[in-house]
């Protein structure tokens, strides 16, 4: 790893870049401090995982240490440098790819991986999306994707994009099963059977044929698969691939 740069030379990052990449917090004055970064974030992460990201505030994390909420400040700068140290923490590193896979099957496991890791930590969908991924778990995970897509024949460029692709329909998927698992949603399954019925002779007599024809066969309120959104993805990178080999 580059030597750190001295704390006045850094470059101005984006909040908790420098930080999850191993770099000491700036120093400060005071007593020297008792706690780490890598401590404060999974504390953090304890909160999270049991009571959601909202759990995860400055003062619970003092409190289940010990410290005032003004002390955090001695190790991260900011709530947005927390979060983005939570986020990367909160994933971990990417499951071994499954050795002798085509790359179909490993991008299916990539995204299935996600899956789980969201359904684990639903608090995951509730950070802000800050572009690119910089951290060291994320990266590792978009590594994985690109090694994946590249070794099947496509240009680092197009493998970036289409990791991209797979990554924003595993986080949206997971946020839609998310969705379907609340009481008051049109999806849920306790729930959706009364909407059909509510929702039948509507459509048929307002102008909705396809909906109304859907809702008749009990195929709606009822949002698709994992399996079918994904494969329609993979679909059009196997395309682009059969063009990239022309």
């Amino acid at each position: 790893m580059p030597t750190e740069p001295e704390p006045d030379d850094r470059p101005d990052l984006p909040p908790g870049l420098a930080s999850a990449w191993g770099a000491a917090p700036r120093p400060r004055r005071g007593p020297k401090p008792s706690h780490s970064v890598t401590r404060i974030v999974a504390a953090a992460v304890e909160l999270a995982d049991a009571d959601g990201l909202a759990a995860a505030s400055l003062p619970n994390i003092a409190a289940s240490l010990g410290l005032t909420t003004n002390a955090l400040y001695r190790y991260v700068g900011s709530k947005d440098e927390l979060l983005v140290l939570l986020e990367d923490a909160g994933f971990g590193p990417p499951p071994p790819a499954s050795p002798g896979a085509d790359w179909r099957a490993t991008a299916r496991d990539w995204t299935y991986a996600a899956l789980d890791r969201y359904r684990a930590r639903p608090w995951l969908l509730d950070l802000p999306v800050r572009g690119s991924a910089v951290t060291p778990h994320r990266l590792r995970w978009t590594e994985r994707l690109l090694a994946t897509l590249a070794g099947a024949g496509l240009s680092d460029a197009d493998a970036l994009g289409c990791a991209q692709l797979v990554s924003d329909f595993a986080r949206a998927t997971a946020d839609r099963r998310r969705a379907r698992a609340d009481p008051d949603s049109a999806d849920f399954p306790e729930r959706a059977e009364g909407v059909r019925a509510f929702l039948r002779p509507l459509l048929a007599d307002g102008g909705y044929p396809h909906l109304a024809a859907l809702t008749a066969r009990g195929e709606y309120p009822a949002p698709s698969g994992v399996d079918f959104g994904l494969d329609r993805v993979l679909d059009g990178i196997e395309g682009l691939l059969t063009t990239s080999r022309a």
